[in-house]
């Protein structure tokens, strides 16, 4: 099958295109998928890297869509043909993977297998930073950082489905237009952007929502009123170096939390509840995916180049 694999951890050469690679094993309880899309997500970049440590080598890509091709014993609620769509699972850089049926969603009517690949893992995300790290409330003030990102975008919708003001960041004239479309109420650059939102709101906002990390973890904190939370979800800038918690007393009491999806999807109900709003949003019109860039498997280094210069905008995907 074509698959990318990581032998070396490093920059976006470490990212190896085979059209030779062994189909996955397919154990009792597992399903084999043949792969329409996968998506590209930061925690990839940090597999690659060795941020985050996987055992070499290994094909990263924690997220996908695609159609059943065949089915492991005690697997009772997935067929043959079906569409589906998983994240949090390793292996999704390649044409075929197998996906253990615990994590396998149903991708309903009127949500493309294209679709499904792009939302899955940032929505799934994206609900969980909003219903339940803080749960946002009619008339709350949410700061969004990188708002024209794959991320972004999600978290902007989502937050005004909920009846927030969203106030988003952004490095672009261009990606303002995006983050407005999405409907952010305010958008304004990174550099003073703590000051800009003291002076929108007065006191500063319930929740900031940081996938940016190092570069804007001081200001975000800065951004909040007291008793407000920091949920920073990510780190595309860099990791945030140690911190005196005295910090988030100076500032008024504050939450700080570092969450991560597993957590929170941690059973299958929990699992089911948010998939189903999400796909829910995405069939009915309320959630718009923008897909930004289709690239070619084997072309898995350009996206990764792509993505980390922020180059793009929206979900970006591969195509096997």
């Amino acid at each position: 099958m074509r698959a990318i694999v990581v032998s070396a951890t490093g920059g976006p050469e470490a990212l190896t295109y085979t059209d030779d690679h062994p189909d996955p094993e397919v154990n009792p309880g597992d399903v084999l998928v043949d792969v329409a899309a996968s998506g590209v997500n930061f925690i990839d970049v940090y597999h690659r890297m060795g941020r985050y440590p996987l055992s070499l080598p290994f094909v990263p890509g924690e997220e996908g869509a695609g159609t059943v091709a065949a089915v492991g014993e005690d697997v009772r609620d997935v067929a043959v043909g079906d569409t589906v769509a998983w994240s949090s699972v390793p292996g999704s850089y390649a044409s075929r993977t197998a996906v253990p049926a615990s994590k396998l969603l149903a991708v309903p009517e009127g949500v493309t297998a294209e679709v499904a690949a792009a939302v899955t893992l940032q929505g799934l995300t994206a609900h969980y930073l909003t219903h339940s790290t803080y749960e946002v409330k009619e008339g709350d003030d949410v700061l969004v950082h990188a708002a024209a990102g794959g991320m972004g975008l999600l978290l902007t919708q989502i937050a005004k489905l909920r009846g927030a003001r969203v106030i988003g960041t952004v490095s672009t004239e261009e990606k303002e237009i995006l983050a407005r479309q999405a409907g952010a109420d305010e958008v304004f650059r990174y550099q003073g952007f703590a000051d800009a939102v003291r002076e929108l709101t007065g006191s500063g906002v319930h929740v900031v929502y940081d996938g940016v990390g190092a570069a804007t973890f001081d200001e975000s904190i800065a951004s909040l009123r007291p008793r407000g939370m920091m949920a920073l979800y990510g780190q595309a800038s860099g990791p945030v170096p140690p911190i005196d918690p005295q910090i988030l007393a100076r500032n008024g009491s504050l939450f700080l939390t570092r969450p991560t999806l597993g957590s929170y999807i941690a059973t299958r109900d929990e699992l089911a509840w948010r998939a189903s709003d999400l796909y829910g949003w995405v069939a009915s019109g309320q959630l718009r995916v923008h897909i930004s860039e289709r690239y070619p498997l084997a072309e898995a280094a350009r996206a990764h180049e792509d993505l980390e210069a922020r180059r793009t905008t929206g979900k970006v995907l591969l195509i096997p």
